[in-house]
């Protein structure tokens, strides 16, 4: 349990080191976000931050929606809660930079949603393998039996059949933050993270980055880190 921001999700490249090595990152716009609302244990029953991101209009949030966010000062868009032990020191319209968060060389979790497919077949869906495509069969993508006969006598509750492919939350767990551009607002995380180009995530700090098998991970990866630190600053003092 830990804060976390709310960004979009720029794209992806990557970033070479002295020696050659490239390295997948995805860029992620966090701009200054905003504390909604506290949460405490006292008249909520438990600790926790609300945080909004994204400005607009008054004209697209509803009355009560205007009148939650009257003590922040701005009209957001884009709201998130985040489960913390404590919530002292945090107070509704602190400001919440990308910098002040997350620093290099620590494992974050990012939510999104995954980019929508359409309606698909069972064999693009679920990656069925299908009918034989010879001779004297009529089925070949068909999804075949989907039910028992008498007993139970219907299909079961989440059967995988063909329908909506994509466009559901989905978490990855444990990205390693290569750097943070504050100039930009941006952050830097190695690999791929779900849903398409300007869509909105959610960053927190990786909820297993205390296990053991993630802290011998993190020593493993991390001099990877300390490289690309060392020849940003040496570029810079150049």
């Amino acid at each position: 349990m830990a804060i976390g921001l709310i960004g979009k999700k720029v794209g992806m490249t990557r970033v070479f080191l002295k020696d050659g090595t490239s390295l997948p990152v995805t860029l992620i716009q966090i701009k200054p976000n905003y504390i909604t609302a506290v949460r405490t244990p006292e008249k909520e029953g438990y600790s926790a931050l609300q945080v909004g991101a994204f400005e607009d209009k008054e004209k697209h949030l509803t009355k009560p929606e205007l009148g939650h966010l009257k003590r922040v000062g701005k009209v957001l868009r884009r709201f998130r809660e985040f489960r913390l032990e404590g919530v002292e020191g945090y107070q509704v319209g602190q400001v919440l930079r990308v910098e002040e968060v997350f620093q290099a060389g620590e494992l974050v979790d990012v939510v999104g949603r995954s980019k929508g497919r359409g309606f698909a077949g069972t064999m693009k869906r679920w990656d069925f393998g299908g009918f034989p495509q010879s001779h004297g069969h009529r089925y070949h993508r068909a999804v075949g039996s989907i039910g028992n006969r008498s007993d139970p006598g219907r299909v079961w509750k989440s059967k995988r059949m063909a329908g909506h492919w994509g466009n559901e939350p989905i978490r990855v767990q444990s990205l390693l933050v290569l750097d943070v551009l504050p100039e930009y607002d941006l952050l830097l995380v190695k690999g791929s993270i779900p849903g398409p180009k300007g869509g909105v995530v959610f960053v927190e700090k990786s909820r297993i980055g205390g296990r053991r098998s993630q802290k011998l991970k993190l020593n493993r990866i991390k001099p990877l880190v300390e490289n690309l630190l060392k020849e940003v600053s040496k570029d810079e003092s150049a």
